[in-house]
């Protein structure tokens, strides 16, 4: 059986999470408090040497880490992604803004808001740029959903799963989402998917 290593707040975990369970994949979870750095202990380093969850424990010593990567593995000869080589392409294409372009902005945010981190010169300095990057992220998904169901090619993908994970929780971080209405719509779709789960489920698909 799949461990996840995860938490709860973490939406790259939820996307992991939301995946497992729509695939009907039972998986034993094992929680940590990041807050209080038990994703860089000497044990959990030896696991992932990036000190990051989710990392998939997919048998005894083998491990898979950074969630869009997983997401892959699982989705590999599934309906959850294209066969179409091309709408292959652009579910990479989308995960790939997802880490570059949407995380670093709305869930970065996000964090600092829901963690209560201390707001350095620093942070305080990035907070409106990176308000400015989120949103305009959050423009890029809204012109291309305008007139479409869903990120790559006709159906529901992995492209979808990882941009909605940070996205339906973007007001968390600040992020009004008011004015982005193919974005809401979308949204509505991914949770009416089968076997949707909320990011604050625990229970569903997980074997304690």
């Amino acid at each position: 059986m799949y461990r996840l290593h995860n938490n709860m707040s973490s939406g790259n975990a939820y996307k992991v999470r939301l995946m497992l369970t729509q695939l009907g994949i039972p998986f034993e979870l094992v929680e940590y408090d990041i807050d209080k750095a038990e994703t860089r202990t000497r044990e959990f380093l030896a696991k992932n040497p990036n000190g990051r969850i989710p990392l998939l424990e997919l048998s005894p010593g083998r491990f898979l880490a950074e969630s869009n990567a997983i997401l892959c593995y699982l989705a590999e000869d599934t309906h959850f992604m294209p066969a179409d080589r091309l709408q292959r392409a652009q579910v990479l294409q989308w995960l790939f803004f997802e880490q570059y372009n949407h995380e670093p902005n709305v869930a970065t945010v996000r964090y600092w808001i829901t963690h209560k981190i201390e707001m350095t010169e620093f942070r305080q300095v990035a907070l409106p740029v990176k308000r400015q990057d989120g949103i305009a992220a959050l423009g890029v998904m809204e012109h291309h959903l305008t007139g479409r169901d869903w990120f790559a090619g006709t159906a529901y993908s992995i492209a979808d799963i990882a941009l909605y994970a940070y996205t339906h929780v973007a007001p968390e971080g600040g992020f009004d989402l008011a004015p982005f209405p193919a974005i809401r719509a979308w949204m509505d779709r991914v949770a009416a998917e089968p076997n949707h789960v909320p990011i604050t489920d625990a229970t569903v698909g997980a074997v304690r």
